[in-house]
């Protein structure tokens, strides 16, 4: 239990020190986009505290979750119909390789934190040093599909030697995102060209997304 909870500590630790960090660089006047997550969470909080000393902006949430944060936290919000354009995107990644490429939708906001991050001028990601990889594939490469083409998708990945399970509930039921649709976890292994893969999947029908 000590090991673990120390870990937990220093863990906790380095995503609050990247959370604040990331904060200090919002200026006011900005349109900010709040990820979703463990340490966009902490960079919500930190952001809410700057925005009680007088910082001017205004947030655009990834998720539901995120939107109730920013409510009760005091933070103003906005929807991309107002503002299309963001100034600065606050997000958290499930691993990061050398060359900055991302596995994100560890927490099922996939397709909002992806919408966001393309209408941003500056993209800023927030993690602790253990998401820091070589390689991306030892987390599981969330998918995000509509439950009518979940069935064909899963076989069609499988085929090509991932092996795919359908994310759920703690009690059963199939995981369902804000926008209504699955997540198809899957084990790739070792992803040697990232760019390839996130050209290969879109060509799926049915798949919105994935990274």
């Amino acid at each position: 239990m000590g090991a673990q909870t120390d870990t937990k500590l220093l863990r906790d630790a380095e995503k609050q020190a990247a959370a604040r960090a990331a904060v200090q660089l919002v200026e006011s006047g900005s349109v900010v986009g709040l990820g979703s997550g463990s340490t966009a969470t902490f960079a919500i909080q930190f952001l809410a505290e700057r925005v009680h000393g007088g910082l001017k902006i205004v947030g655009i949430p990834t998720s539901q979750n995120t939107k109730h944060l920013a409510e009760q936290l005091g933070i103003p919000l906005t929807t991309l119909e107002e503002n299309p354009n963001i100034d600065v995107d606050i997000d958290g990644a499930d691993e990061i390789d050398p060359h900055l490429n991302l596995i994100k939708g560890g927490g099922g906001a996939l397709l909002r934190e992806k919408v966001i991050a393309s209408a941003s001028r500056r993209f800023i990601v927030v993690a602790e040093s253990v998401k820091l990889v070589s390689h991306l594939g030892k987390f599981p490469l969330p998918v995000e599909v509509i439950p009518f083409a979940e069935p064909l998708i899963r076989r069609r990945i499988e085929a090509l030697g991932a092996q795919v399970s359908l994310r759920k509930y703690a009690y059963g039921n199939p995981y369902v995102t804000d926008g209504g649709h699955n997540l198809l976890d899957c084990n790739l292994g070792e992803i040697s060209n990232p760019p390839a893969l996130n050209a290969n999947r879109k060509e799926l029908p049915g798949v919105f997304d994935h990274v």
